[in-house]
């Protein structure tokens, strides 16, 4: 693998990589290991010092670390803030570390306990639970966030080079829906069906719209978003608000929203049955 790099004339070092994960499946991490085509390019631009899923040595010294997952229990805590006074750089990978992502579904569960008895029954399990599974900005300094469920592989092979190469990074201010409509592919909504196309920031080249399946939002909110409008849309469309708010729910990601809208569906169902 080649060592010296340069960009512009000017010779650049290859910062020391670390990779995490928290609660998670996992799967961001193997998006980078399954980009054959590029994986040895990305690469060159690193020296991974730590990367559980693609070797077996680790080491505590790093620049950048990489921390795929959301925090849901007390130990995942003190480990998070070890590896943000060790890295100058932290960077939160997928939607689970931006913004509690699958995992925060518990916290719509009044009973919190609940989940665990579920899954585990009486069992005794090596952790303590935190009351409500939370991304890694509500605890610790984020310098950078990667967004998606999971992460697109050109998106990241993006905002990692500009990284390294110390050039700006911005993520798409336009909604999912621009790069569907850009694409011919059929709108979901001219069929019923819910989609969070119009509402959610860019980047994925509308994954999931292009395989006939919503947009559920796991890269948050376009910066020209508009909750009013997309209530328009799902009832013009005969959609009830309570998939709407479902979809809002399910990556974590429109926190504000999901609230406001929640609060407006107990109104008109306490105006309804009074």
């Amino acid at each position: 693998m080649q060592k010296g790099l340069s960009y512009l004339g000017r010779n650049l070092p290859r910062p020391r990589v670390a990779f995490f994960e928290f609660t998670s499946c996992e799967g961001c991490q193997l998006q980078l290991l399954n980009d054959e085509h590029n994986l040895l390019d990305f690469l060159n631009l690193l020296e991974i010092v730590t990367f559980r899923e693609a070797m077996t040595s680790a080491s505590d010294q790093y620049d950048i670390a990489f921390v795929e997952g959301s925090i849901s229990c007390s130990e995942e805590v003190a480990q998070l803030q070890e590896i943000r006074t060790r890295a100058a750089t932290l960077v939160a990978l997928g939607s689970c570390a931006c913004f509690g992502g699958i995992n925060q579904l518990r916290n719509r569960f009044s009973d919190s306990d609940w989940p665990s008895r579920l899954v585990y029954g009486d069992s005794t399990i090596p952790m303590t639970p935190l009351p409500k599974v939370l991304p890694l900005h509500a605890l610790v300094e984020v310098d950078l966030q990667i967004f998606g469920c999971p992460i697109h592989k050109g998106d990241v092979e993006r905002i990692v080079t500009n990284l390294v190469v110390g050039k700006k990074i911005s993520h798409p201010n336009y909604p999912v829906c621009m790069e569907c409509t850009a694409a011919g592919h059929i709108c979901l909504f001219e069929h019923g069906e819910a989609c969070l196309g119009p509402v959610t920031r860019a980047g994925c080249n509308a994954w999931c719209p292009a395989e006939r399946s919503g947009c559920q939002g796991c890269r948050g909110p376009a910066e020209v978003a508009n909750l009013e409008e997309l209530e328009q849309i799902f009832q013009q469309r005969g959609i009830p608000l309570e998939v709407m708010l479902d979809y809002l729910e399910c990556h974590g990601g429109f926190p504000e929203w999901s609230a406001r809208l929640r609060q407006k569906l107990a109104t008109a169902t306490t105006q309804h049955t009074s």
